[in-house]
């Protein structure tokens, strides 16, 4: 962990490393807030980061949401992704994903592929205090959801798995 004081007085380049994978493969949104530190709280800085995506173009923020991986096990059959990072393969597996019975992962792997189809970006939920049940019962619930109102989910669960993030590797 790092703290707060220390991220605040870090050259940019050394903050944009340090945050780079809040938001996954998406190092921008570090970089859009250095300039507006120093920070009071943990909490003002992923107020800024938000505020960072919000402010983003359609195209950035798309692009942000289609950085982050497909839940659980993943296929041998499948199109290669961008790698799973440490972060997401930590939360995956805190989550159960990575022991699903085959009946799960079959179902992950079928909602995951409507998902995309219907959206075109990969199905995201903060999944801590998630199981495998709960993720599959809010996909398939999200899954009938208006293509606007998912979008606007998506970027909100971005929001709190940076959250997440961002109290793993900040104290203040």
């Amino acid at each position: 962990m790092i703290s707060l004081a220390e991220l605040n007085a870090m050259p940019q380049p050394e903050f944009v490393a340090r945050l780079g994978g809040v938001f996954e493969h998406s190092p921008w949104v570090a970089e859009r807030v250095a300039p507006s530190r120093p920070f009071v709280s943990v909490a003002a800085l992923l107020d800024a980061m938000c505020a960072a995506v919000d402010a983003a173009t359609p195209t950035e923020q798309l692009t942000l949401i289609r950085a982050h991986p497909q839940l659980g096990p993943r296929p041998a059959s499948q199109a290669p992704q961008a790698p799973l990072t440490e972060a997401s393969a930590r939360e995956q597996r805190r989550a159960g994903l990575t022991g699903v019975t085959a009946a799960e992962a079959a179902r992950l792997a079928q909602l995951n592929a409507a998902y995309l189809q219907r959206f075109g970006f990969p199905f995201i939920i903060a999944v801590r205090g998630h199981d495998p049940e709960s993720i599959l019962a809010s996909m398939e619930r999200r899954l009938a959801g208006p293509a606007a109102q998912e979008q606007r989910t998506a970027l909100q669960e971005i929001g709190r798995i940076a959250g997440y993030r961002l109290a793993d590797l900040v104290h203040t």
